[in-house]
């Protein structure tokens, strides 16, 4: 059938709705939207000339007929423009490559492996090489794969519409990897949109250009199967001794060249193994166009940033994490996204992912929008993010960033700012469904285990869904961070007045399963550097700090340093520039190192130390409420065989001779660890290795001992067996 005058327009103007209704092979004609060609001729596979379209429309609309049963099911159009000749495939040609139980699953909200389906797959369809790409955009009357192909020109390629659920496809031969493109949207009040990059794109171009790239899942040789077919454990009995890394900023090459994932990856991998971390967290690695967001406002949930090489070296930087049996730990960001017009916002044409009303959808705090989570197809778009790291990257836990601002619709709102849910609370009921689900579908369908920033008291963070909670396996204990920070910053002479900053997280130690995290936001925005927070001279600043990582490793639950800190950094963090490695030519920097070396190789080899960080049963006192001495001292304990360990903390710039302390057993006792020993930069005083437990009842144990407590520092003891 010859397209009228009206549809000819339409074609033209870019206003065709239905492109496979018109375009294409219909009754025996053919019609070919063709603006860059004189003449179009009908070819088939061998390059035979089967019939001359005809030009109906000046600006390139051609069209033929073919005898009755005689319209070719392969063909090529081979075009002439002057003395240029080419031939291309006509897309319009293909079948749709979605099925129906696509569009089911998105709008049931349980398309779990989405990230196979939609965005650019580079593959064969119909014997035929190209990319068949695919997006969500239900209320656009138009969507167009635009890109150098076809000279930007959304007219050329309008997608097929999927009624059912809202997609949009299209199957473009001789697309293969590396090809850029966006998607030309056409709102649904006919409004051509600014051009979107994919929300599924796997790779995008560097900023600040923001094209998508094709280049479809990673294909990479994993060599990590001893690491990912090891027995499970239960997360909260295990030893984990977070790295936090900031990629860009941790190590640099020769004129301060950013190292590529592939490059880094050996590095870091020898770096945190020798240190004896258990697990690297990595800033987050999502594309996202603003790099002093350090990834917090994420545009490309499933695309590895550019800025360190392609997805196929990340892929690399996780295999040689895991040959180091080195966990990967990466912050993930449902929380917000930027409003960037190539992005989300608005992406066709309406509220799509983010909600109409700015109470509902807009962070003041960081300019930015909040998704969604009620609506299905928008709840299943992240849900599938959170899956495709940890099942295509292997990627072992996604730190959840900013929960709170999640939770709570009020967050950061005056009265008025915000609307109540349906049951006249400030709880948003749709976050916390959404992140139950995310956090049930990692642990059922994966290793991995997710962790939550929350700095409330929301309730039962780290509780499983079944039992009410929302189902993080761990969630940074905020407090904790915030009141021993506080406590250490003061003068010794004044700490007697705040001994309680240091004991008070026990009284909720056990409420939740905890990470004590010293992350990169305590190093950064005028806060300084860890060491810069330690009172006193360089001596006492390096001897505090010893004794405090001392007793954050002793403390229960698991341990988050972020970089630098390990060994003494002294300047505050920036992205900008990398750490300040010559540090470690003075013995104080490196004796520092050496320590946190040190406490992780006691934290993993003493069961008391982490297998009941998350149990109550594993933490007695000994006596926390020496502020008079500023001394703390306590027991950690692990299942029954375990030896015990008596921890005492001595938080004066002091020495004590003579300090009993009770012990729950008498005999020899070993100093595994003093934070005050001359290889880590102090006064090498202590107690000879070892202390003998023989003494009167004390604290209420049945044996004491007499101690040397060193100035500002941490002991570690146990029984000899």
């Amino acid at each position: 059938m010859k397209p009228d005058e009206q549809t000819c327009e339409a074609i033209v103007r870019g206003r065709l709705t239905d492109p496979f209704g018109t375009l294409g092979i219909h009754d025996g004609t053919l019609t070919v939207f063709a603006p860059d060609a004189g003449e179009v001729t009908v070819v088939n596979g061998k390059g035979k000339p089967l019939l001359k379209l005809e030009r109906i429309h000046p600006e390139g609309v051609f069209h033929g007929a073919f005898g009755r049963g005689k319209a070719p099911a392969d063909y090529r159009l081979q075009c002439r423009a002057g003395d240029h000749e080419w031939t291309r495939d006509d897309p319009y040609r293909f079948e749709p490559f979605l099925g129906e139980m696509d569009e089911y699953l998105l709008a049931e909200g349980r398309h779990e492996e989405l990230w196979t389906r939609l965005g650019a797959h580079p593959t064969t369809h119909q014997g035929v090489e190209g990319t068949a790409f695919a997006v969500w955009a239900p209320n656009a009357r138009r969507v167009s794969v635009v890109g150098h192909f076809n000279a930007w020109d959304g007219r050329r390629h309008p997608m097929r519409r999927r009624l059912g659920g809202g997609l949009w496809e299209l199957f473009i031969p001789g697309i293969a990897r590396g090809e850029l493109y966006k998607y030309e949207v056409v709102g649904v009040y006919g409004e051509v949109l600014p051009l979107k990059a994919d929300p599924l794109s796997f790779r995008q171009e560097p900023a600040p250009a923001t094209g998508s790239i094709v280049d479809g899942p990673v294909a990479h040789e994993w060599q990590d199967e001893a690491w990912t077919d090891r027995p499970r454990r239960t997360a909260t009995e295990e030893p984990i001794s977070i790295y936090e890394v900031h990629l860009g900023s941790w190590r640099r090459g020769d004129d301060d060249r950013i190292l590529s994932y592939a490059e880094v990856g050996p590095m870091l991998a020898d770096y945190v193994a020798e240190m004896g971390f258990t697990h690297v967290e990595f800033l987050p690695l999502s594309e996202h166009p603003f790099t002093p967001s350090w990834g917090y406002q994420p545009i490309g949930l499933f695309a590895p940033t550019y800025r360190f090489g392609t997805p196929e070296e990340f892929a690399m930087l996780v295999d040689y994490l895991h040959g180091r049996e080195i966990g990967v730990i990466m912050d993930w960001v449902p929380a917000h996204f930027p409003s960037d017009e190539h992005g989300l916002a608005r992406f066709d044409g309406t509220a799509l992912y983010e909600h109409e009303d700015p109470r509902l959808g807009f962070h003041k705090d960081w300019n930015t929008l909040i998704y969604n989570f009620g609506r299905n197809e928008v709840a299943n778009f992240l849900r599938a993010s959170a899956l495709y790291w940890v099942k295509e990257f292997h990627v072992d836990a996604l730190r959840v960033d900013a929960v709170a601002s999640m939770l709570y619709l009020d967050y950061s709102r005056n009265a008025g700012e915000w609307i109540p849910n349906r049951h006249g609370g400030r709880e948003n009921l749709d976050a916390i469904d959404f992140l139950r689900g995310v956090n049930a579908r990692v642990a059922d369908r994966t290793r991995g285990m997710t962790i939550a920033e929350e700095s409330t008291a929301f309730p039962n963070v780290s509780r499983p869904v079944a039992e009410d909670g929302l189902g993080f396996d761990f969630k940074w204990n905020m407090g904790w961070m915030h009141d021993t920070l506080s406590y250490m910053a003061e003068d010794p002479i004044n700490r007697r007045w705040h001994h309680d900053k240091m004991t008070f997280g026990l009284h909720y130690a056990y409420s939740e399963n905890f990470v004590l995290p010293i992350s990169h936001d305590e190093v950064v925005h005028g806060k300084g550097s860890l060491i810069g927070k330690m009172p006193g001279d360089t001596w006492q600043k390096f001897a505090n700090l010893r004794a405090y990582l001392g007793w954050m490793w002793t403390h229960p639950g698991k341990k988050l340093l972020f970089m630098g800190s390990e060994f003494g950094q002294e300047r505050e963090w920036s992205h900008d520039r990398s750490l300040d490695w010559h540090l470690l030519e003075d013995p104080n920097h490196k004796g520092l190192q050496s320590l946190v070396r040190d406490l992780n190789g006691v934290y993993k080899s003493h069961p008391a130390l982490h297998a009941r960080d998350c149990d109550p049963a594993g933490f007695q006192w000994i006596d926390g409420g020496d502020a008079e001495n500023n001394v703390f001292s306590f027991l950690r304990l692990g299942a029954e065989g375990d030896p015990p360990m008596a921890v005492i903390c001595n938080m004066a710039p002091v020495l004590r001779d003579g300090f009993r302390v009770g012990l729950p057993q008498g005999g020899r006792w070993r100093e595994v660890f003093n934070s005050d020993a001359s290889q880590y930069g102090g006064t090498g005083s202590g107690n000879g290795g070892f202390v003998t437990a023989d003494g009167e009842g004390w604290h209420g144990r049945p044996v004491s001992t007499s101690l040397t407590l060193p100035p500002l520092s941490t002991l570690i003891l146990t029984p000899e067996t």
